[in-house]
């Protein structure tokens, strides 16, 4: 698909925004149609965590007390699993866009903020995936008890709704949060933020993290630690980053 340059009215502009606009739902569409028909595998993906943690002898299932639950259940994972497919589409009608507004230079600078983005609201689902999950579902299984314990026995009876729901909150979640460098830098281009701003600041930043992380995670420690740790990581590649292009900009 080319990028027309040629300058156009606000009515152009408008049209061309709904054109993109029917691209972008009509590829979520799409993709919650095709994640529907593999529903129970991305389910079963998603449940893995859960079973991992589950020992011999607990219960070993996932229930729903609605009759229609479990169905919009696997429609929420669906449209999740399409939406999170098509991420790139959406991106890139985005550039079809607001490419023809800028100049060459400009389209340069932009494009690799916008193959970034995806790369690391992925990165930040795997994160939460295969590092915090594993570590946060058995911390909270190991609150179940035996009735010799609590006379009556304490056990995981989990919703498929919510711990699903659960779930795929967290992946949205850290994907966000993993956009912090292309954010960052977007300022730093604009001059609103400089590197050094970033290094006076950094205590702030710390504080300001560990806050977010204990709102994004499960309420444990290790959960805010493991959000917090790589978000903290990206901040210091914020740093880097910005130095790096200030650097390339004044060379020129």
């Amino acid at each position: 698909m080319s990028i027309d340059a040629a300058p156009k009215s606000l009515v152009e502009h408008i049209t061309e925004l709904r054109v993109r606009l029917l691209w972008v739902m009509g590829a979520m569409a799409i993709g919650t149609a095709l994640s529907f028909l593999f529903v129970q595998d991305l389910t079963g993906f998603l449940v893995r965590p859960l079973a991992e943690a589950m020992q011999p002898g607990d219960t070993q299932r996932l229930i729903y007390t609605g009759l229609t639950e479990a169905f919009f259940t696997y429609v929420k994972v669906a449209f999740f699993s399409g939406i999170f497919l098509t991420f790139p589409v959406l991106l890139w009608q985005i550039w079809i866009f607001v490419a023809p507004g800028l100049y060459n230079k400009e389209r340069r600078v932009f494009l690799p903020y916008l193959i970034a983005t995806p790369v690391l609201f992925f990165l930040g689902g795997a994160c939460v995936y295969y590092a915090v999950i594993p570590m946060a579902w058995p911390f909270f299984m190991s609150f179940q008890s035996g009735a010799e314990q609590t006379s009556l026995p304490i056990e995981l009876e989990a919703r498929i709704s919510e711990y699903l729901d659960l779930i795929m909150t967290l992946i949205f979640a850290f994907g966000l949060c993993f956009q912090l460098p292309v954010l960052l830098s977007l300022l730093a281009r604009a001059g609103m933020i400089t590197a050094d701003t970033l290094v006076a600041t950094r205590k702030y930043a710390v504080i300001l993290v560990f806050i977010l992380a204990a709102f994004l995670t499960p309420p444990d420690i290790l959960s805010q630690i493991m959000l917090a740790v790589p978000l903290l990581a990206l901040y210091e590649f914020s740093i880097l980053l910005i130095r790096w292009s200030a650097f390339k900009i004044n060379t020129k």
